[in-house]
């Protein structure tokens, strides 16, 4: 399986690159199973990725961000989950931040996050790649920031899809801590902003979305209002490579309460399958950062009132 996975998310990326940049990747084809806008770059690269695991895997079953799951004909024992451009924006502009994310896990009732077996993540663009087998390590090696001072972080967030005003608020502290000593970005993949604590360049990675849907009444209907009818928040699609990488590359990752993400089910898309992330190089900060988070939902859910 890890063959499969590795090839397949190396193919993608050959696949995607001569299109990086291209303005007529930015075509608009169609609506994902998530409620995202699916482009011409997307559909080409799930087309390909269809047509390839016909070919090299017609045995086993896969679920992505505009196909949802295809399975094929008998009892397959495995599911891929895969996202062939996380950062679909950056490729568009032929930017860095744009990944392609292969996960596999044994297709069970209802597989969960705990169930991902081997993750990988190959940037579009460099071709560098991300290999993790579950208690196994991660390759190439991490290298973790030591940092423990909010004050001198460098993040990443993601605003797609998430109403500004609502976030700035939730993380209102986190960004004012650190901006003058540190650093925030919003680089427009969750992959490659993940990859980027394991390889150092940054000290953490924070989506609240789902957790102020949940938690704050009427932004449900705030973030439907945006997404066009739909919750756009992190699916398990976006997330079950790259949580992978981070758990064995030696990274914090929960959710956005600080709880495990091992238990959130791995097949599905859409606001009820959606996970928020903190993940942190190092335990202090991941601590910080979720109190800062405990105040900002407070402090929306009070000025609702």
């Amino acid at each position: 399986m890890r063959e499969i996975v590795l090839e397949l998310a190396l193919a993608l990326r050959e696949r995607v690159l001569p299109e990086l940049g291209s303005h007529a990747g930015r075509e608009h084809s169609g609506e994902g199973e998530g409620g995202d806008v699916t482009f011409a770059i997307d559909e080409m690269a799930e087309s390909y990725m269809e047509e390839h695991l016909a070919r090299e895997a017609p045995g086993v079953a896969f679920y992505s961000e505009d196909r949802g799951m295809v399975t094929p004909a008998g009892d397959p024992e495995w599911v891929l989950i895969v996202d062939p451009i996380d950062g679909t924006r950056p490729a568009m502009a032929g930017f860095e931040a744009a990944c392609v994310s292969v996960a596999a896990a044994r297709l069970d009732s209802e597989p969960t996050m705990a169930d991902v077996e081997v993750g990988c993540v190959v940037e579009i663009k460099s071709g560098a790649t991300f290999l993790a087998e579950r208690g196994a390590g991660v390759e190439p090696a991490p290298r973790l920031s030591a940092n423990t001072d909010l004050a001198r972080m460098f993040w990443a967030y993601g605003l797609r899809g998430r109403p500004v005003r609502v976030i700035a608020e939730v993380l209102a502290d986190v960004i004012d801590a650190s901006s003058v000593g540190g650093g925030t970005f919003d680089l427009g993949s969750a992959t490659y902003d993940m990859t980027r604590v394991v390889t150092g360049q940054l000290d953490a990675y924070i989506e609240p979305g789902p957790r102020i849907v949940a938690d704050v009444p009427g932004m449900r209907e705030a973030f439907e209002a945006l997404g066009g009818g739909a919750v756009l928040n992190n699916s398990p699609y976006d997330l079950a490579a790259v949580a992978l990488i981070c758990e064995e590359g030696g990274a914090v990752i929960s959710d956005a309460y600080g709880d495990s993400l091992a238990d959130r089910r791995l097949l599905g898309s859409g606001a009820e399958f959606q996970i928020s992330c903190v993940t942190a190089a190092t335990q202090e900060l991941h601590a910080v950062i979720c109190e800062r988070i405990d105040a900002g939902v407070a402090r929306l859910s009070a000025a609702q009132q």
